[in-house]
């Protein structure tokens, strides 16, 4: 059991689907833009917001632990629980993040966004909020190919299974991925990333 689920870990992120506001991306171009994403952030003294629900908050908490540690850029998420509980109590849950961050965002500042579904309307509405401030964003999802949250962010990492366990592994993975590829030479992260297209290649090769 625990080798099957490993495989098929592995199998949904080597499928996963890479794409942007102009179009889908390979796992090379991904990759460049995450970097990309997070130096134009530390450039411009912004700050990452990451944002979750259940296991997609603890995904959210370690990915903000290690941009901080490990590549020294400013984040954080929205986790105080006397502000999520007041808010959640007073305006609904569905605005503890928006709320927030409509008083927070600022241009030059990045919003990660995880939800499984895609489908959590507290991360819907605050990814709304920073694409009206114009703020960068970038997105994690699973399950349905027409989720909303998969089309919304300027970088988006969709894992095509309706299966909690599955999709929450493979984003931590992706980000993971994305700190650890940080520090390395352009070549060895471009490398990392034309291994999982060709990889990607060779299985859809295989289904012709």
């Amino acid at each position: 059991m625990f080798h099957a689920r490993l495989e098929e870990l592995a199998t949904c992120v080597r499928e996963c689907i890479y794409t942007a506001l102009d179009g889908d991306l390979t796992g090379i171009q991904a990759l460049d833009r995450a970097h990309e994403l997070l130096r134009q952030t530390k450039r411009h003294g912004g700050i990452v917001y990451v944002v979750g629900n259940g296991g997609s908050a603890g995904i959210a908490s370690h990915f903000c632990t290690d941009l901080m540690k490990c590549l020294q850029v400013p984040s954080q998420t929205l986790y105080d629980s006397n502000v999520m509980t007041c808010l959640a109590n007073d305006i609904g849950y569905e605005n503890v993040f928006s709320y927030s961050l409509q008083r927070l965002l600022k241009p030059h500042d990045l919003l990660v966004a995880i939800s499984s579904s895609g489908k959590s309307p507290n991360i819907l509405n605050a990814v709304y909020v920073a694409r009206a401030r114009h703020t960068p964003v970038i997105t994690l999802s699973g399950f349905a190919e027409a989720n909303p949250l998969r089309t919304l962010g300027h970088l988006n990492f969709w894992i095509d299974r309706p299966d909690y366990g599955i999709v929450e592994s493979a984003h931590f993975f992706l980000l993971h991925t994305i700190v650890d590829s940080w520090n390395k030479q352009g070549t060895d992260h471009a490398q990392i990333a034309r291994s999982i297209s060709q990889q990607k290649n060779q299985i859809a090769a295989r289904r012709r």
